[in-house]
């Protein structure tokens, strides 16, 4: 069945290529706004236009294709995927530890996508089919709520809200040391770390990235933060407050004391998904979800409150 949007190019996409307004304006990725345009599936003020062509403000777009079919994502339970919300067109998930968004080259342990589709649930087919239906991710390492999209609808305003930074996500982190100011923002570019594959740093010619914090609590090691993401880079907390010098507590990767890991009893960062707010796709009304921490995380925050 073809699906179909039309709507006017936007003052602030002007010049863009069609592949990425297209891709910026419905949620989906670029390779499948290309894949759009190259079947002819845009055109511009009623004219075919190709994926290299450039958009002008208040130009007309007409856009229609064909959703993806399901991808074969391996089902795969997991029992302690917390369903917070169902409806016909979001599941929200409080993800635990050791479970990724969605399958990437080089991991093969659950995923929030196998889990649910084990579980019977029918997600959106946007987006590349390994990723359909995810919006935004949490790393393998960190817990705490995630929303998946299962309508086609909400998959596209889903993602509308998070590039235009109009979800509240709210996480709390236990970091190592002070934090000074106990509360501020950081305000530095995030890229790919130039010795490093995996890791990320704050880099000249980053992408930008904002991260407000604020102390909950403060121990004599540690502090427990709650910090608010107003860009979703990845890595973004865990890079932020190692570049500060405040790595989260038991993060390995970004220079956390492993003694004070093992101490608490920590295998991966105290770092949890605490809230997420935003506009429901559909009703258009602002809905509020909340976590609690898991067992590692109370464990070793019951341990620097005891000390």
């Amino acid at each position: 069945m073809t699906e179909s949007r039309s709507l006017a190019v936007p003052p602030g996409r002007a010049g863009e290529r069609v592949d990425v307004a297209v891709a910026t304006l419905l949620g989906f990725s670029r390779s499948q706004a290309a894949e759009i345009a190259d079947a002819g599936g845009v055109r511009i003020d009623g004219r075919v236009a190709r994926r290299s062509d450039r958009v002008a403000a208040d130009s007309w777009l007409d856009i229609s294709w064909q959703p993806r079919r399901e991808s074969s994502i391996e089902p795969i339970e997991v029992d302690d995927l917390g369903i917070v919300h169902d409806d016909d067109d979001l599941v929200v998930v409080d993800k635990p530890v050791g479970v990724a968004a969605h399958p990437s080259v080089g991991w093969e342990g659950p995923t929030v996508i196998g889990a649910l589709a084990a579980a019977g649930f029918r997600i959106a087919t946007s987006g590349p089919p390994e990723r359909a239906g995810v919006v935004h991710r949490l790393d393998a390492g960190t817990s705490g709520l995630m929303v998946v999209a299962k309508s086609e609808s909400a998959y596209r305003e889903l993602k509308r809200q998070f590039h235009d930074r109009e979800v509240e996500k709210v996480y709390h982190a236990v970091v190592q040391g002070h934090p000074d100011p106990s509360s501020g923002t950081i305000d530095a570019p995030i890229g790919r770390h130039p010795g490093s594959a995996w890791r990320f740093a704050v880099v000249s010619g980053g992408k930008p990235s904002v991260t407000h914090y604020d102390t909950l609590e403060a121990f004599p090691a540690a502090s427990l933060l709650e910090i608010q993401l107003e860009t979703g880079r990845t890595h973004q907390i865990r890079v932020h407050m190692a570049a500060q010098r405040h790595p989260c507590v038991g993060d390995a990767m970004y220079g956390a004391d492993p003694t004070l890991s093992a101490r608490l009893g920590l295998e991966r960062q105290w770092l949890h998904a605490m809230r997420l707010a935003f506009r429901h796709p559909v009703t258009g009304q602002r809905v509020e979800f909340s976590s609690h921490y898991p067992e590692d995380l109370q464990h070793a925050l019951d341990v620097l409150r005891n000390v």
